[in-house]
């Protein structure tokens, strides 16, 4: 039981539902603004579009380049356009790719950002922004970066294909998991924590069974929206440390790395966090923690392995020395004495064999 502790709450007006997506122009009204610049991806410009039409005069444009892990030159080229079409806010329609340029934008210039996913990332709940520069990708957290409101219309995901809505989903269960073993931790945030990931748990293998499930669509929305409050709370250890390393230095696809790395990472802590590892199994119906992140990536078709994600059996020993740089806070340590235990880790995420339960 916890009888001291500090929880911070990040303001943000959230409009959940399905259809929810028409709602947009009134949030815009009450927040004050006047004309939107639209952020997406180049695969998602339908969705920009529509956005776009949607807002008729209050669009002032759109800006169709964000990529993963946020290149500082496509933040820089973003806020110009911004700045030239005379936008007072930013509308995020995407995934994290999509927000996290939106985060940069803002913590940039401060640009306001009404953020609508389509992915269950978690990124537009958390004041946490990642900027890419020289290979070398930068976390922190700043409150000016949370968007002031988040539509989540779950229709919006019916089109996310089940493979990128799989690892989508394990991406925000990882936030959930390392929070309940966080420094930082409270008993709101176990409880947000708990739930998030138990309705990833249900919803996930729902959604690979029938993608178009608005039901399982809405319950994993629901689940990312906890899980993102969870990572925006409190602090972030090992898993997210060896992800932002996999993703900024060797470019490899966000939510896959989370996918493969969570249940090594999980075994890897097990034995310094028994108390998380107990409710993550909870959450599940009672499979170990790190066999049953395994196991739900691996039954329902997602990647396991670092080597079917690309990345070269040699660079494993650089990646173990990145870690080491800067740590995260972790419950068991991320220090040399623990290399050769971390660098198991990385072998058997490398291989994509089942977690082993004592590292």
């Amino acid at each position: 039981m916890m009888n001291h502790f500090i929880y911070n709450a990040y303001a943000a007006r959230v409009v959940f539902g399905a259809g929810s997506l028409k709602h947009l122009e009134r949030e815009i009204d009450a927040l004050g603004y006047r004309r939107a610049l639209v952020l997406s991806t180049p695969e998602q410009r339908d969705s920009a579009d529509r956005v776009a039409t949607l807002l008729g005069p209050r669009a002032a444009g759109v800006f169709d380049r964000a990529v993963m892990h946020v290149p500082i030159e496509t933040a820089r080229e973003a806020r110009e356009v911004a700045r030239k079409l005379g936008a007072d806010c930013a509308v995020a329609i995407g995934g994290g790719s999509t927000t996290g340029l939106g985060k940069a934008i803002a913590l940039d210039s401060g640009l306001p950002i009404i953020a609508i996913p389509t992915t269950y990332a978690g990124s537009e709940m958390t004041p946490v922004f990642g900027i890419t520069e020289g290979g070398i990708k930068k976390t922190g957290k700043d409150a000016k970066v949370v968007p002031r409101a988040v539509i989540y219309d779950p229709e919006l995901t019916l089109s996310l294909p089940a493979a990128m809505s799989l690892t989508s989903g394990i991406n925000a269960i990882a936030h959930s998991a390392e929070g309940l073993y966080a420094a930082d931790r409270n008993p709101v945030i176990d409880f947000m924590a708990t739930d998030g990931i138990a309705a990833l748990g249900r919803a996930l293998p729902a959604i690979c069974k029938n993608p178009s499930d608005i039901d399982a669509r809405t319950d994993a929305f629901y689940g990312a929206w906890l899980c993102g409050i969870v990572m925006g709370s409190v602090g972030m250890a090992l898993h997210h440390k060896l992800c932002h390393t996999l993703g900024g230095t060797f470019n490899l696809p966000h939510a896959e790395v989370h996918t493969v790395i969570l249940p090594h990472a999980m075994a890897f802590n097990a034995p310094a966090a028994p108390q998380a590892m107990q409710k993550i199994s909870r959450a599940l119906g009672g499979v170990p923690a790190a066999q049953g992140f395994y196991d739900l990536a691996r039954q329902n078709g997602a990647p396991v392995s670092l080597r079917e994600l690309g990345l070269k059996a040699e660079a494993l020993d650089a990646i173990v020395q990145l870690a080491l740089q800067n740590p995260y806070w972790n419950p068991r340590p991320i220090v040399p004495e623990n290399s050769g235990a971390l660098r198991n880790l990385l072998q058997q995420a490398w291989e994509g064999v089942s977690p082993m339960t004592s590292m």
